[in-house]
């Protein structure tokens, strides 16, 4: 499907990253996050901002080649902090960010993950990489998360996008993810729009927004949807139709990227 404009993207980093600082006020940095067990809030906070800076320095520097992620994986020196300040550097790197991403415009190339991708294509990942998290830190603290719908469906197609290269279907020794009668669907409950299918009997995987006959399809909220492909814990809050294993596959193998 196709992606918002990179202008739309650099709002609604800002607007997450707002909503995510906003999670600080009255919490105690030093509490655990369940949904990411290694990390505390404060650790969880210095990932988001890390992940701002990795991409402003991608895009600042124009680099062709794969850039050191030291920011994103190194939170660990950081313990106890002050709530207040945390804030203020998470909003500092997300506007720094904006601006690398303003003033290189739409038309520029940096290297990026999946090869030869606009620079549309980290305004998207730090969005949705600022969203999810926002979830985890709201578990954290015990508070409601909502997202808005827009964000969401683009979280799946974003996935699916990524479910699409050749990692997520070339063998990997184990089961074959393609096969006759294979494909899986997604449903959301709460979103007439909400509907995504992933054929898998072909060469390469094919998705589209249709809700077709399936193998395997899972009915759930918009927001759970997505925080089911990002691995959270939402069994209890969907309903799965059909062949689990394929599913569980589906998803270990779309999710490659997560641990590159």
């Amino acid at each position: 499907m196709t992606r918002w404009s990179l202008d739309r993207y650099r709002k609604e980093i800002l607007t997450q990253t707002d909503l995510l600082r906003s999670l600080l006020t009255g919490a105690d940095p030093a509490i655990p996050v369940p949904t990411c067990p290694e990390w505390n809030l404060g650790q969880l906070m210095r990932h988001v901002g890390g992940a701002h800076r990795w991409v402003e320095t991608i895009v600042r520097t124009r680099a062709a080649d794969e850039v050191p992620h030291t920011l994103v994986d190194d939170v660990f020196d950081y313990g106890d902090e002050d709530p207040a300040e945390l804030g203020a550097w998470l909003d500092l790197g997300a506007r720094q960010l904006d601006a690398a991403l303003a003033e290189a415009g739409p038309g520029t190339r940096v290297w990026t993950v999946v090869p030869d991708q606009p620079l549309a294509f980290w305004a998207r990942r730090m969005l949705h990489e600022t969203a999810v998290h926002r979830a985890d830190a709201a578990w954290a603290v015990g508070v409601r998360y909502d997202v808005d719908a827009e964000v969401a469906r683009d979280a799946l197609d974003e996935w699916m996008s990524f479910g699409s290269v050749a990692e997520t279907y070339e063998s990997d020794g184990g089961e074959p993810l393609l096969g006759p009668g294979r494909s899986v669907a997604l449903l959301a409950v709460d979103d007439p729009a909400g509907s995504w299918r992933v054929d898998l009997t072909g060469e390469v995987p094919v998705w589209d927004r249709g809700d077709g006959a399936s193998a395997v399809t899972v009915r759930g909220s918009l927001a759970d949807l997505v925080h089911l492909v990002y691995g959270r814990p939402v069994a209890d809050r969907v309903e799965v139709l059909g062949d689990a294993g394929l599913l569980e596959l589906w998803l270990r193998r779309s999710g490659f990227w997560l641990h590159e």
